[in-house]
């Protein structure tokens, strides 16, 4: 096994710096022969040896995965698709989907055997080998090192990343529940997996975002918070107006479209709408204001009249008479083509999760968070924390296939970034700073929207917060 630092130092010594990406795929190939083949292929004035100097390696922009309309589809996440917990089987059937389909794409680069087999083999000890399993559990023991409680469908094991060692780092970031693949060796009585590098599903290095053929683009935006007492109204109206005039397609709304009652205690002292159907007219009327030609796909939150538990239904019927013709209404989450553009979209309630569990992660800087759910292909990986989850027989919360555009709402600060091709937007708020974020020293940046050209995959953030 190739040793990360030993690859790192290998192509410091002609003077180039090496891109972390290049560095974990020659890990996980264990080819030397493969780092002399890049260093006599890459261009004399390189700097940084980046994916595109791998031979053998292209970008994949495939437009073919579904047989989508040309214009707009819903491919996960149409209404009535969410399921009810039928029994506490359910919860086996959760886990077991989860370890399954998320296996199966480590598998593609690694090649685990059983841990039970693992255990009972005594020839097995002390030779590298791979095990695949969801974290039970992870700690920093007293000296410093990280423990792992690793579990598939025959066993669980205990595997030590050194302090020292390369895969240290990633262990840092390990999360309850999340599908992983280790690599390492198993000691002498059989009891500790002394762990050298980890496999996490991730998305390939050779993705590439999927441009359309045909000219359209999408505004994105979440949580509008109509009745809320610090909905800016006047700047929803300039966002209205610009609309009237643009030229876009399509607009997704990632959830919390009202404010909803009973949310969180004291809530009625801050609605100006306080009956939830009033809310919901007032926000069909305003969609009835927008061009009608605009398709509008609206997905919930954890403010909106549904479940808590995702995956969350389509808002229902009832609460929407006043709306247009021209709406979709999808779960949460929900995978949506535009053009086989491919946004998956989701409120993003695991945010409030993951900005305590990925070192780095806050309120004000969603990146680490919604690269972490790439990462792991899980929109919300550990179960049991802030995140009410469905332990339905599938589990629809997996990020399968990867999309363009990651989209998702709920901390009400904007953010792009960009993660080996895939677009993550969390689109903000049309909320002003609530009392409860004044106590939390939280700053939203309201008013904001971004439009998304679907034909080159670039962002423009627009500004409504004054005309």
């Amino acid at each position: 096994m190739l040793d990360t630092q030993a690859i790192v130092q290998r192509f410091l010594e002609t003077k180039m710096q090496v891109h972390p990406d290049v560095v974990r795929y020659l890990s996980e190939k264990d080819d030397p022969g493969l780092i002399d083949r890049i260093l006599e292929s890459v261009p004399d004035d390189t700097i940084v040896v980046s994916v595109r100097h791998i031979p053998g390696l292209s970008q994949d922009r495939d437009g073919s995965r579904f047989p989508a309309d040309p214009f707009c589809e819903v491919v996960r996440g149409s209404a009535g698709s969410a399921k009810s917990i039928a029994s506490i089987t359910d919860y086996t059937h959760y886990f077991r989907d989860r370890y399954q389909r998320l296996g199966d794409i480590i598998r593609a680069r690694a090649s685990p055997m059983p841990i039970e087999a693992l255990k009972k083999n005594s020839r097995y000890r002390q030779e590298a080998c791979t095990v695949l399993g969801l974290v039970q559990d992870a700690k920093t023991t007293a000296n410093g090192h990280r423990m792992v409680e690793i579990e598939d469908p025959t066993a669980s094991i205990s595997a030590l990343f050194h302090k020292d060692r390369p895969g240290f780092a990633d262990a840092e970031s390990l999360l309850p529940d999340e599908v992983v693949g280790v690599r390492g060796t198993l000691s002498g009585d059989g009891r500790l997996f002394f762990a050298e590098q980890l496999f996490r599903p991730d998305v390939p290095i050779s993705h590439a975002g999927f441009q359309s053929q045909d000219p359209g683009k999408a505004v994105l935006i979440s949580d509008v918070h109509v009745g809320s007492d610090t909905f800016l109204e006047d700047a929803w109206n300039r966002f209205a107006d610009w609309l009237s005039d643009s030229d876009a397609n399509y607009l997704l709304i990632a959830g919390d479209l009202v404010d909803g009652i009973g949310v969180y205690p004291g809530q009625e002292q801050e609605l100006t709408i306080k009956n939830i159907y009033e809310q919901y007219d007032v926000f069909g009327e305003m969609l009835t204001g927008l061009p009608s030609r605009i398709q509008i796909i609206i997905s919930p939150g954890n403010h909106d009249v549904v479940r808590a538990a995702e995956p969350q239904p389509a808002i229902p019927r009832e609460f929407t008479g006043k709306f247009p013709d021209n709406c979709i209404f999808v779960e949460n989450p929900a995978l949506v083509s535009l053009q086989k553009v491919m946004v998956h979209m989701y409120h993003g309630r695991s945010l409030d999760d993951l900005i305590s569990l990925i070192p780095g992660a806050t309120y004000e800087n969603s990146a680490p968070m919604m690269i972490g759910m790439l990462q792991r292909r899980h929109l919300a990986p550990t179960y049991g924390k802030r995140t009410p989850i469905a332990a339905c027989r599938e589990d629809q919360l997996i990020i399968d296939p990867v999309p363009e555009v990651l989209h998702t709402g709920h901390v009400h600060i904007m953010g792009i970034t960009d993660y080996r091709g895939v677009l993550c937007i969390n689109s903000g708020t049309w909320q002003g700073q609530t009392a409860f974020q004044k106590q939390m020293n939280i700053t939203p940046t309201p008013a904001k929207a971004v439009l998304l050209d679907l034909q080159t995959l670039g962002t423009r953030i627009l500004d409504f917060n004054s005309s």
